[in-house]
């Protein structure tokens, strides 16, 4: 499937981090930054923050409205940079060895941009 992505045939649907909901209105962001900015928009009442960990705490319509749906989902293109380096990472991060994934996670954690994808 190398092809795919050497190709550019390959994205990623972005799913978002937080829903921030106030009254009966509901606001979704992609990142800490987005977040940050919308609550201090929200100065006044009362505002609840969601964080999603992963698709499976939406519901099949929040899905839709936030990821699946073509007029409003955010596509990442995939690119590959380093076909060997990217296929080291993913046998320490997908393999059966916990330590060599426990040392990888430990020593990029702070260093992560799309935690979610």
């Amino acid at each position: 499937m190398q092809e795919l992505v050497t190709n550019g045939y390959l994205f990623i649907a972005q799913p978002p981090l937080y829903r921030i909901q106030q009254g009966k209105q509901s606001f979704w962001t992609y990142s800490d930054k987005e977040k940050d900015a919308k609550l201090k928009e929200l100065k006044s009442g009362k505002v609840e923050v969601q964080r999603y960990k992963g698709l499976g705490e939406m519901s099949p319509q929040q899905l839709w409205d936030t990821t699946m749906n073509p007029a409003s989902r955010t596509l990442l293109q995939v690119e590959l940079e380093d076909a060997m380096e990217a296929d080291r990472i993913f046998h320490v991060l997908m393999g059966s060895e916990v330590p060599p994934r426990k040392s990888f996670i430990q020593a990029h954690a702070k260093n992560v941009r799309n935690l979610d994808i």
